[in-house]
């Protein structure tokens, strides 16, 4: 494990401050989301108050089963990218970091192929994860047709990590396909829905992601089920068999109630095999890679190193 970005640690915990004084002065989220409230909260971009910038290069593009995903090609393309959103499985979309994923197709000579997967609650598991193996299924039989390679990269941020995981497990176990993606990028994912310490123990602190928002989240995405049901393999990787996955960059913040979720899968991931880089970055608090802050800055050049070498 590697701690960074400490020598930004005031600018990031004054950062953490200003949010939270600020957060607490919005109307309390409701446990139950209306209709209405559901499709305002979709259409803004994660972590703001505004739509996000959809950039012309983005291609939006339906694959194999019917899967919806948005497409950045560069100029040159040396591997693809499969891009899996975060949002708590109920918001985000593939059109809400078009900034962010046209810089790491040009800076990192990727084709980044974002994956719009089916929400909660309308589409409670297993749609999401389903519609990630979908599109990855259709990248390991047509990416050499589609994009000149078969280099293949998966990674995503918070629910989008957690279901690049799941994907990786479900292409090894249903279809016997390893190897096929050559790293995986996780950032600030849950890996453990029937919550870890660090889950159950951060308390209300309104830093974009707490212990009640996260367990509305899982309400939402496995609607009925009881933590011990969550601890499937199959719904939480912390608690799967990791054999066989490829080396892995994950990446969280000292302020995020997934600590222990990424420093547990990091040592599971090492114990099963692969290499792994684990990075705590200083006073960071969940999804701190959305706002302009010097650790964003430094994160995403080290994601889209990381991605390029990889």
């Amino acid at each position: 494990m590697t701690i960074t970005d400490e020598d930004c640690l005031a600018e990031t915990l004054a950062f953490n401050a200003q949010f939270e004084a600020a957060s607490a002065t919005r109307p309390t989220r409701p446990r139950v989301l209306d209709a209405t409230l559901l499709a305002f909260l979709r259409r803004n971009r994660l972590g703001g108050d505004t739509p996000p910038v959809r950039l012309p290069q983005g291609q939006d593009r339906v694959v194999a089963g019917g899967v919806k995903v948005r497409a950045f090609v560069p100029d040159h393309v040396d591997g693809v990218y499969l891009h899996i959103h975060g949002g708590g499985w109920a918001f985000g979309s593939a059109d809400g970091q078009d900034e962010r994923l046209w810089r790491i197709a040009e800076q990192s000579r990727l084709a980044v192929v974002s994956v719009d997967y089916r929400l909660a609650p309308e589409h409670p598991f297993p749609a999401g994860p389903d519609d990630c193996e979908a599109a990855a299924r259709w990248l390991v039989d047509h990416a050499e047709a589609e994009f000149g390679t078969r280099r293949l990269l998966i990674g995503g941020e918070s629910a989008g990590a957690h279901l690049s995981v799941l994907t990786l497990l479900r292409l090894r176990d249903r279809h016997g396909i390893t190897g096929a993606f050559r790293a995986a990028h996780l950032l600030f994912g849950p890996y453990d829905l029937s919550m870890t310490p660090s889950q159950r123990l951060f308390g209300s602190r309104q830093l974009l992601s707490n212990t009640d928002s996260i367990q509305g989240s899982y309400e939402l995405f496995t609607p009925g089920m009881e933590a011990e049901q969550r601890r499937d393999p199959g719904i939480s990787p912390l608690f799967a068999d990791l054999t066989g996955l490829p080396p892995a960059r994950i990446v969280v913040g000292t302020e995020d109630p997934l600590l222990d979720d990424s420093r547990f899968l990091a040592a599971r991931w090492q114990e099963a095999g692969a290499s792994v880089q684990l990075g705590v970055v200083a006073g960071a608090m969940h999804g701190f890679t959305l706002f302009p802050l010097t650790i964003t800055e430094r994160e995403q050049q080290r994601e889209r190193d990381f991605l390029a070498a990889a």
